[in-house]
């Protein structure tokens, strides 16, 4: 059953709960705000980007809240904002604060390049959003370039200063390495992080790329970051994971920690507890996953709260053991990574 309203016209979480075939009980709601990105990163789209989604295909902020709002109170306690980039939306602060102010205050927090937050930092940070994650792959401004295809490198770290004066803590860096191209520098990424307060996580790149060029033997894996960071680092893992994406370390016996994302070598499908909203209002259940629940069709047909709520039970009920990438079975999804949202 759904929450139950309060006199006050607020929600208890006491409903069952979004629990798979698996026994694994979701609580993180992933919503991709747009497919658009202001970079265009060679692992993620080709360099003439994609053909993007008309703007009355997206969820409008009332619609996404609608959803968001549906699924806390059937037990999403943290909303991660994704993209493309969800800095481009001109609503930004506008969902955040929407989101941030959902009865059973679950967290918000957002992935992003960085390149806005020197403008947006401030007025998200009073809107309610509660932490970020920023993709810097390089320290170098000609990797920047090359990696991006775009010398905005400098946005970039001016974004992370301006989320740090802004008061944002806990901001986590991540890096997906090419080889090639900045494979050569975890060491200087994790001293960089070490340095500012920010916790650094490696993430082994995807077959999720708009241009279908992945290839396992191009990516570097968990087994060669570690191997180049131990030579530099005592690294002493940490013990509790729990479903967090990140095999994580802590550095030098300080209380800086870094972590790997190893997704394709040491997949951790088996305590998996996100769901994922496309922009464009599909429901996904897996990154990988090849089946959609079309939300944004019953939202504007007038659906009402329990036929949203019985959509999101039947996409959790009905979700996989776990990704089969490296399996002779195994089809990339027809969407690429900005498409879908990380």
């Amino acid at each position: 059953m759904p929450g139950r309203a309060t006199p006050s016209g607020t929600y208890r979480r006491d409903a069952p709960g979004l629990v798979d075939g698996f026994g694994r009980r979701h609580r993180d709601l992933r919503i991709s705000l747009t497919d658009r990105c202001s970079l265009r990163c060679t692992y993620c789209m080709p360099a003439e980007g994609m053909p993007w989604l008309p703007s009355d295909e997206l969820l409008t902020v009332a619609e996404m809240t609608r959803v968001a709002a549906v699924a806390v109170r059937h037990g999403i306690e943290e909303i991660r904002l994704t993209g493309g980039e969800p800095l481009l939306r001109p609503d930004i602060v506008e969902i955040v604060a929407g989101l941030a102010a959902l009865p059973g205050a679950p967290e918000v927090s957002m992935t992003t390049n960085g390149l806005r937050l020197a403008a947006l930092a401030d007025p998200l940070r009073a809107a309610g959003l509660a932490r970020l994650n920023v993709s810097l792959d390089t320290l170098r401004r000609d990797r920047y370039e090359r990696l991006t295809r775009r010398d905005r490198l400098g946005q970039a770290l001016d974004g992370l200063a301006a989320a740090d004066r802004a008061g944002f803590t806990g901001t986590k860096l991540n890096a997906v390495l090419v080889r090639g191209v900045n494979d050569d520098e975890t060491v200087d990424l994790l001293r960089f992080a070490v340095d500012r307060g920010y916790e650094l996580r490696f993430i082994e790149q995807m077959p999720l790329d708009a241009g279908r060029t992945w290839t396992r033997e191009g990516m570097v894996t968990a087994d060669e970051v570690l191997a180049s960071l131990t030579g530099e680092f005592d690294l002493e893992p940490v013990p509790t994971r729990g479903a967090a994406p990140a095999e994580r370390w802590r550095v030098d016996g300080t209380d800086a920690v870094v972590g790997i994302v190893a997704s394709v070598t040491r997949p951790f499908c088996g305590a998996c507890d996100r769901i994922r909203l496309t922009a464009d209002g599909q429901l996904r259940s897996c990154l990988f996953a090849r089946e959609e629940t079309d939300l944004r069709a019953l939202l504007r047909a007038g659906a009402d709260d329990d036929r949203i709520a019985a959509a999101l039970g039947l996409a959790v009920r009905t979700k996989a053991a776990g990704h089969t990438i490296g399996s002779a079975g195994f089809e990339q999804p027809a969407r690429g990574m900005s498409a879908i949202g990380g």
